[in-house]
């Protein structure tokens, strides 16, 4: 295959590209970027670019205008080197991922961790029902056999047929860039080529044409995007292989905490834009960081399945959010066609393929739905409920026969967030607790850094706050309330925000103050609680059920494998059962939305699930706001619910 050195300007990179690859997908290849919103189409105007030196050849387009052609502008997406070529990226092409303010980087940094494992704790036990293998995009190496006197068909339904002799694919279309290119990339191939199939709203799509065999260089990325945190995973879709995983905080933050701040800063000017840049800046951010890592070509990346819930997609894709907190509480869409990835600004290959979970309702998202396939509640004979415990507290109950969920705004809180010392699960947060009643000495164990190496504490993480506050109140230290008793102890102090407890002095922290819990942050934590589990026990009550009725309580959520039962039970979280009862699922979101990327049978499902949930919105039950008024205690004001606490 014929190849020419194409250098860019002003990065100074020079790549080796084959004959037939556009300048824009060359571009990506050797780390330069170029916007293009269209993914490559021709259509947006936006990759222009400059010939220096060389010849492009490129398809005739109105984006470019006869001045700018006099100068040398070309489209990236429309351009193939016909020789060594010399590209200038004018200013207003350039997109330049890796400027980032100090603070943005710092945001990053916080919340990053890197395995190569898959995000599921040895306690997991997630739906173990076998997908078929049929993943979003796949790809096929071809040896079309060539046009003769007797067999001259076009060359598209040349194409068609000799798919059609792999695959039973009742429906396929392409589109009209890979048609203008296709005559000349065949007979340039020797008619040897590789096309990506993409699965696309009911239809197969033939994403890509490439000259060669790149079959075996497929790769995909699941996506949890959370209030919170945003979680990712690089994917071999021929070897449905886990390759790395990237976790931060969603930099949306910084325009609210919560999803209803969010929806209302939307509304201001360049509010929206701004959300929407805030949520694909981290992804295209953990994107860069995977391929580089596992030595991937961009190009090679191509789809992407996200969920999250309803707000957050809607950010995702830059779709107006106002209505989903407005009576009736209607959002635009719940299940988004396949789209272009480049269309939402996602930065893989130009034209991959972006698609996200179903959603239910405007508080009951893609992140539901995912999590209950990733469950397989839908499949329970027995009554089951999926709790899955996060700044949106999502509740489901049910079983083979019956959905119905809700959804309860906990807060930041079990994410770490806004607490004196609270930090996201990672190196260095302490996560398990306990205090000696008579002496009160504190023992606590840290999430250990990458290699297993221990490092001194830096600050709590959801899990450690719940193990304390159990254990503060089990040695007397908290009334029920959540005040911290008065007590002679060189532990207990008075702080800016009331009373606090040391739970790590500053010499054995990796940190210039102690490592504190505050009233502030147990009053922060009981209304969390109170939150999540008044929202269970309103559903319960609702169906006319008892919680003795319940079989299984899934435990979802970035710290869910991490929380000690009988902690959160005694604190009033979660529901005073049978121990044996609860199940841990960790990131089910993510688990479900990987699920999907891998199978097209799993995506099928996934739009069922989405359509049987029923959503029970609490903010209209009468008696919601008594079951959370009677939850603000530790663990409840009705200690019957609770006789293993009593």
């Amino acid at each position: 295959m014929e190849k020419f050195k194409i250098t860019f300007y002003p990065d100074n990179k020079t790549i080796e590209a084959e004959k037939g690859k556009t300048i824009l997908s060359a571009a990506i290849s050797a780390g330069v970027y170029i916007n293009s919103s269209c993914g490559g189409d021709g259509v947006c105007g936006r990759c222009k670019i400059i010939l220096k030196k060389g010849l492009l050849l490129t398809q005739p387009t109105g984006r470019i205008s006869l001045k700018e052609r006099e100068k040398g502008f070309y489209l990236a997406c429309l351009s193939t080197a016909q020789s060594d070529v010399q590209i200038e990226i004018p200013e207003e092409s350039r997109l330049d991922l890796e400027k980032l303010t100090p603070e943005e980087i710092d945001i990053r940094l916080k919340g990053l961790y890197s395995e190569s494992e898959e995000i599921e704790s040895p306690k997991t036990a997630l739906n173990k029902e076998i997908w078929t293998h049929s993943p979003l995009a796949t790809k096929l190496y071809l040896e079309l056999p060539t046009p003769t006197l007797e067999d001259k068909i076009s060359d598209l339904e040349r194409l068609y047929r000799q798919i059609h002799k792999l695959n039973d694919i009742p429906i396929m279309q392409t589109g009209l860039t890979n048609i203008r290119r296709l005559g000349e990339l065949l007979r340039s191939s020797d008619w040897k080529i590789t096309v990506t199939l993409g699965k696309r709203n009911g239809t197969t799509e033939i994403v890509l044409i490439e000259p060669g065999n790149t079959s075996f260089k497929n790769f995909g990325l699941a996506f949890d995007i959370g209030t919170t945190t945003i979680s990712c995973q690089l994917v071999d879709l021929n070897t449905k292989k886990v390759l790395g995983t990237k976790a931060a905080y969603n930099k949306q933050a910084s325009f609210g905490s919560d999803i209803i701040t969010r929806i209302i800063y939307a509304q201001e000017v360049d509010g929206l834009e701004k959300l929407h840049h805030a949520v694909i800046d981290g992804m295209n951010q953990m994107t860069q960081e995977l391929i580089h890592e596992h030595k991937i070509d961009l190009n090679d990346v191509n789809c992407i399945l996200c969920a999250g819930n309803t707000t957050m997609v809607h950010l995702l894709l830059r779709v107006e959010p106002t209505y989903i907190r407005r009576e009736p509480y209607a959002p635009v869409a719940n299940f988004i066609p396949t789209i272009r990835a480049a269309e939402a600004g996602i930065k893989i290959n130009p034209r991959g393929l972006l698609s996200c979970v179903p959603g239910i309702s405007s508080y009951a998202g893609g992140d539901v739905t995912a999590g209950v396939l990733s469950c397989g509640l839908d499949n329970e004979k027995d009554l089951s409920i999926l709790i899955d415990i996060g700044t949106n507290g999502e509740i489901v109950l049910g079983n083979r026969d019956f959905l119905i969920s809700a959804s309860a705004s906990a807060g930041p809180a079990f994410e770490g967030s806004g607490l004196t010392c609270g930090m996201r699960s990672s190196a260095g947060a302490i996560q398990k607790v306990k205090i000696n009643s008579e002496d009160l000495q504190v023992t606590y164990n840290s999430i250990t850094a990458p290699g297993g190496l221990n490092i001194k504490p830096r600050g709590i993480c959801g899990s450690g706050y719940i193990d304390i506050i159990s254990q503060m109140f089990r040695a007397g230290l908290l009334d029920k309330n959540g005040r911290i008793k008065a007590i002679n102890h060189r532990r207990i102090r008075n702080g800016e925000y009331g009373k606090e407890f040391i739970l790590a002095f500053k010499e054995e922290a990796s940190s210039t103050s102690d490592i504190v819990i505050t009233e502030a942050d147990i009053e922060n934590i009981k209304r969390s609680k109170a939150a999540i589990y008044s929202a269970v026990s309103s559903l319960v009550n609702h169906m006319a059920l008892d919680f003795s009725k319940i079989k299984k309580i899934f435990i979802a959520g970035g710290f869910g494998a991490y929380i000690n039962i009988d902690n959160a039970i005694s604190i009033g979280l979660l529901p005073d059962l049978e121990r044996s009862k609860f199940i841990f699922v960790g990131n089910s979101s993510l688990s479900g939305s990987r699920a999907i990327l891998l199978s097209y049978e799993a995506m099928k499902k996934a739009n069922e699930i989405a359509k049987k949930i029923t959503y029970f919105e609490l903010s209209v039950e009468p008696g919601y706001m008594d079951e959370y008024m009677a939850a603000l205690f530790f663990p409840h004001t009705d200690l019957t619910l609770f006789s293993s606490v009593k």
